[in-house]
């Protein structure tokens, strides 16, 4: 049986506060068995994502936007070097089966609608979120979490929905 992507996508140039989440959820994720997936540097909440989830015994996947590993987070497991610089971030979302959005700047933001328009099911976790995202939120594709526990319940309720794999429930026909 395949285990579950989570997709942790968040910024380069973060706070320690963010850092301590991320470090957090990362650990709580490889706590459930899941892989965690992210942007594969050594740096911000890549690099602390990936540090808690090799703490707690995890597999990480890094998709590096270089097109070598001298900027890779000591902490992958895999890394997948593609050259394509930002546009690495849809690769990202396809290959996640949910998404949990830290705090970030433009490259976390094109990730988040990446993962909307492909009908992933996308947590922001420590973020609230304007009114442009409202349908998003009706539907239920778009929620958002106060802290990484709260966000790993919310990935596990839809990890344990039939069929799922990340889809809103209006796009996948549930």
């Amino acid at each position: 049986m395949r285990k579950p992507v989570v997709g942790v996508m968040g910024g380069s140039k973060v706070s320690d506060g963010v850092c301590e989440m991320a470090k957090r959820l990362g650990w709580l994720i490889a706590k459930r068995g899941w892989v965690l997936l992210n942007g594969g540097r050594n740096t911000g909440v890549m690099a602390a994502s990936a540090e808690g989830a090799k703490e707690a015994g995890g597999t990480v996947i890094g998709i590096l936007p270089d097109k070598n590993t001298r900027q890779a987070s000591p902490h992958l497991d895999i890394a997948v070097v593609t050259g394509l610089g930002d546009g690495r971030n849809l690769i990202n979302v396809l290959t996640s089966d949910v998404v949990i959005a830290c705090p970030g700047a433009l490259g976390t933001l094109s990730e988040i609608v990446f993962a909307l328009k492909q009908d992933k099911r996308v947590i922001l976790l420590d973020r609230d979120f304007g009114p442009e995202l409202d349908p998003y939120c009706r539907r239920g594709q778009l929620t958002s979490a106060s802290d990484p526990a709260e966000a790993v319940e919310q990935a596990a309720a839809v990890l344990a929905e039939p069929s799922s794999a990340g889809r809103s429930p209006e796009k996948s026909g549930r």
